[in-house]
């Protein structure tokens, strides 16, 4: 048994609600459950009782025993006095608060098909717990369901924006600058591409925007992949850029050994990346200004539509000369970066700015692009939920790591749906 669970049982009123009394006989009457406090203090705030003939106003307190409001130390704190009534599993002591006057108790009953319905879904050894009884729960409600959870996984990813713009002192095309570096990381390098756009700030990359060798050097250069030597021209070039450019501007590169190449395809190495990278600053100066002005997804997606440079087309490494062919970001890659960049950005900058028009923006970009195709979403199709766009595959991603694997079946509104039908009176 879990202090949740009553939390849940009460707060969709999943006991019987008839003749109940308090612990010490007296009739009780629920007017009003309350709402759910999810911060520090009583669990249930603004409740309505009645006792008797006597109405009360005020605060509930759940617990799985009476004994642990002591153990809590409620009864020294003041702000459990207003507590009307103390909701409990197991009546083991009398409680009090901190003015010495006795808290009613009320003993709730569990249902017991709710709780075996509930360790069920904990127990169910599938990758989905409530893969088996999804199908009981309605459309519309599933679909109120991942329109919320899509706005929460927003949330949380334009919180990290936030914090960043906060760091950057609300320069938004230098936040922009690095996230997109970090998109262009992906999973693997994810964290030391930011780290280099953060090594580089952007003013210097403006400074030689209509110049991609200076551009590319500069980067290949913070990355700490110009320390080596070797003899093709293109390098020496890049090397020889990147020291008077180190120079002019004080830059100090990363570590080499930042990056990763295992588990990485060729096409998808740092190298690759970054001269993608370059070519995308060089080809579009100001891009947050113009993906904040573009008008459709092809428009954005035309951005990106880019190739490494000429020596890459027959290289993956520096030193290793490979079978020619072309390096442009594929379609799957440029709506990973529309899903990760561009959509939380436009959606911050509409708050940023009051435009709703923004915001719709972002949306309807997540609605017009195919949804990703891993295992989550293939896990999710495997029980009749298709993902058919990026707005609902993100929903699914959001719902599988913040709820699912977590088991959050009680915080979850397909977990909830599903507990509150297998409760039987």
């Amino acid at each position: 048994m879990e202090e949740k669970v009553l939390y849940f049982i009460w707060k969709y009123k999943l006991y019987d609600t008839k003749k109940l009394t308090c612990t010490n006989g007296k009739l009780l009457q629920i007017l009003n459950h309350g709402m759910q406090n999810h911060n520090a203090g009583p669990d249930f705030f603004n409740a309505k009782i009645k006792i008797d003939d006597t109405l009360w106003a005020g605060n509930v307190e759940m617990h799985l025993k009476s004994s642990d409001w002591n153990k809590h130390k409620h009864q020294n704190d003041k702000a459990y006095n207003n507590v009307i009534l103390h909701v409990v599993f197991d009546d083991d002591i009398e409680i009090f608060n901190e003015n010495k006057d006795k808290v009613p108790a009320l003993k709730l009953s569990l249902n017991q098909a709710l709780t075996n319905k509930y360790k069920e879904l904990l127990e169910n050894e599938n990758k989905l717990s409530c893969g088996d009884d999804i199908k009981t729960v309605e459309q519309f409600r599933l679909k109120m369901w991942f329109d919320n959870i899509l706005f929460e996984r927003l949330n949380e990813k334009t919180k990290i924006i936030n914090e960043k713009l906060e760091i950057n002192k609300n320069n938004w095309e230098e936040v922009f600058y690095q996230m997109m570096a970090r998109n262009f990381g992906f999973n693997l390098n994810a964290e030391p591409f930011e780290r280099l756009a953060r090594s580089l700030p952007l003013k210097y990359l403006a400074k030689h925007h209509n110049n991609l060798m200076q551009i590319e050097a500069l980067l290949y250069g913070q990355a700490g992949f110009l320390n080596n030597n070797y003899p093709d021209m293109y390098f020496q070039d890049l090397k020889k850029e990147y020291l008077h450019l180190q120079r002019k501007f004080k830059l100090r590169p990363i570590e080499k050994h930042s990056w990763k190449f295992l588990r990485s395809r060729p096409s998808n190495f740092p190298f690759i990346r970054i001269s993608q990278f370059a070519n995308l600053i060089y080809q579009s100066s100001t891009l947050f200004s113009k993906i904040i002005n573009a008008n459709n997804i092809k428009e954005i997606q035309g951005f990106f539509e880019i190739n490494a440079s000429e020596f890459w087309s027959t290289h993956y490494t520096f030193e290793k000369k490979s079978e020619k062919k072309e390096k442009k970001i594929g379609k799957t890659s440029i709506n990973n970066i529309i899903i990760n960049t561009i959509v939380p950005f436009t959606f911050l900058y509409g708050n940023f700015k009051d435009n709703q028009t923004l915001k719709d923006k972002a949306i309807t970009f997540l609605e017009s692009i195919n949804p990703e195709n891993n295992y989550i979403t293939r896990m999710w199709n495997a029980v009749g939920i298709k993902a058919n766009n990026a707005f609902l595959s993100q929903a699914l991603i959001q719902q599988t790591k913040n709820y699912c694997q977590k088991n959050k079946c009680l915080d979850c509104g397909i977990g909830s749906e599903i507990l509150k039908q297998s409760y039987t009176n």
